[in-house]
């Protein structure tokens, strides 16, 4: 675990946390926290449908066993792509989404990933700025690439992680 990150969330679970791949027995908690957070979640569908896609589908749990966060992320020839990262409402702010882009970076140099790329709304300021804090960086925008309020659509920010 990261030195950095560790103070922030070492009050909150006495340290212990528990890092594995997301299975059947997760997708409740993971809808649930999605549900909660987005106002366009994905559905159990989208979960199920990466898990037997084989992509790195894993969730973080603290000591208890209460699900904190989630990511999904597909590997293509050298290039990562994350699909999905999301924290509990209550716990941002608090280092989880830090701490599950560490474990993201760990698995994408496991595979030989040259970089990591994803997509994050215009709209979500709290995760551009982890993103942009963690180091990636700018690289396109995608029209229209969100579903957004009223039946509108909203962009994505296009952002890269060079490994």
């Amino acid at each position: 675990m990261s030195a950095a990150i560790l103070p922030l969330i070492a009050p909150l679970i006495d340290g212990v946390l528990q890092l594995k791949s997301m299975s059947d027995d997760d997708l409740l908690d993971v809808v649930t926290i999605e549900e909660q957070i987005y106002p366009h979640p994905w559905t159990r569908g989208n979960f199920i449908d990466s898990v037997q896609s084989n992509y790195q589908c894993h969730v973080l749990r603290d000591g208890e066993g209460r699900m904190l966060g989630y990511f999904l992320m597909m590997l293509m020839l050298d290039e990562a792509h994350l699909l999905n990262l999301s924290v509990r409402g209550d716990l941002h702010g608090q280092g989880f989404g830090r701490y599950l882009l560490n474990e993201v970076v760990k698995i994408a140099h496991t595979h030989l990933m040259s970089s990591i790329l994803l997509e994050v709304r215009p709209s979500n300021l709290r995760a551009l700025a982890v993103y942009q804090r963690f180091g990636f960086v700018r690289i396109g925008l995608r029209k229209h690439y969100y579903p957004a309020a009223a039946g509108q659509r909203e962009d994505a920010i296009v952002m890269r992680l060079v490994l």
